[in-house]
């Protein structure tokens, strides 16, 4: 005769199966259910982190490709004294680039493009040298204190100190006719600059100025373009921050507000970038004007005459320094000598846009496209 249990009974023996929790069994239904109803979607977000990526390299390659022969045209014209076309509206430039490229060839314009990559990335090593030898900050943030600022701003000032030989050879190569010099290679800026350094004692009786006669205004002029650079593309951001706060509010019922697209997180900074850039170069136009007269100066430099684009003519100025060269400019020039191939500064900027508005349009295609394609596989 079988016995009865007791419910309850602690003599009763446990059960073999185990017992299942029955929240548990739910958070695994739920958390089963969302992996399978959204692939799509982490394949939709993972499409816009590759193209906004893929997209901000190409922009930055065709900022720093596309716009290089403007920025050796206004160069060009920034060191030429004896030019009588000033050309401060971008319609003269396009005619005088168009000659110099049928006489010297395609790609006499992008002269010097090697060298400015390199003394970019000599910039940013040494920016990196010098924070982790020193307690000088690399980065700041709107929390960052007075001192992490200055500690900031010194860093920026010792690594133009540094990077100043090489920006002055890279100068040249950029201005320096083709048919009047041979091609200098990719590394030649390092080798020229180096050449430069050790002339740091250089008698003034040259025309050649000394290295510690250009540290004070290279400096300065790097330091006040960061400071002004830095200052737009804080306040663009804040500004789009706020917009967007106020876009993506929290609503009554206390719901969070949505994260941001890669849109809102992408485009803002790019367009920050481009509005502070801008402003920089010109309020700072007549600044770089004197500057990159004083570095040229000296150099047997002999660049393509920019008031037709036929000939070249040769660089020969005595200044003394950087206030001689303005009273000089000045008083031979007139004040719009300081803007000489500002038409060029126009046309750069112009061509940034249209790159900025192209990406922009483009990267509203693809994720349209990626919503159509992620619709169509969830109705599937």
């Amino acid at each position: 005769m079988a016995l009865k249990r007791v419910p309850g009974n602690i003599e009763d023996e446990p059960s073999t199966e185990p017992r299942r929790d029955p929240f548990a069994e739910a958070k695994e239904q739920v958390l089963a259910s969302v992996k399978n109803a959204t692939p799509q979607q982490h394949e939709a977000e993972n499409m816009q982190r590759f193209a906004g990526f893929g997209i901000g390299i190409a922009t930055l390659l065709s900022e720093n490709v596309l716009c290089h022969p403007f920025i050796v045209f206004r160069r060009q014209c920034q060191v030429h004294q004896q030019a009588y076309r000033y050309h401060l509206q971008p319609f003269s430039v396009v005619q005088v680039i168009v000659n110099l490229q049928r006489h010297q060839g395609s790609f006499t314009m992008w002269k010097g493009i090697g060298s400015s990559f390199v003394v970019q990335g000599l910039t940013l090593g040494t920016e990196a040298v010098i924070s982790e030898v020193t307690p000088l900050c690399k980065e700041v943030t709107r929390f960052s204190t007075l001192k992490e600022v200055a500690g900031h701003l010194a860093l920026k000032a010792l690594s133009i100190a540094v990077t100043m030989p090489f920006y002055s050879a890279s100068l040249v190569e950029s201005v320096q006719s083709d048919i009047a010099s041979e091609r200098p290679g990719v590394f030649d800026c390092i080798k020229e600059g180096l050449c430069r350094l050790v002339g740091w004692g250089t008698p003034q009786t040259t025309r050649l100025l000394p290295m510690y006669a250009l540290l004070l205004p290279t400096v300065s002029h790097g330091l006040v373009k960061y400071i002004f650079t830095s200052g737009i593309q804080y306040l663009v951001q804040v500004v789009f921050h706020e917009a967007q706060k106020l876009r993506h509010q929290v609503e009554e019922d206390g719901n969070p507000p949505p994260p941001r697209s890669m849109m809102e997180a992408y485009f803002p900074e790019l367009l920050a970038s481009f509005l502070g850039s801008l402003f920089a170069d010109v309020t700072l136009y007549p600044f770089e004007t004197i500057l990159n007269r004083l570095h040229i100066q000296g150099t047997r430099t002999i660049i393509d005459n920019i008031d037709y684009g036929y000939s070249v003519v040769p660089i020969s100025t005595r200044y003394e320094g950087f206030s001689d060269c303005f009273r000089s400019v000045v008083k031979d020039e007139g004040m719009l000598g300081l803007y000489k191939g500002f038409g060029a500064l126009i046309l750069q900027y112009a061509i940034h846009a249209a790159i900025l508005k192209l990406t922009h349009v483009i990267y509203t295609r693809l994720i349209e496209d990626l919503l159509v394609v992620s619709k169509k596989k969830e109705e599937e």
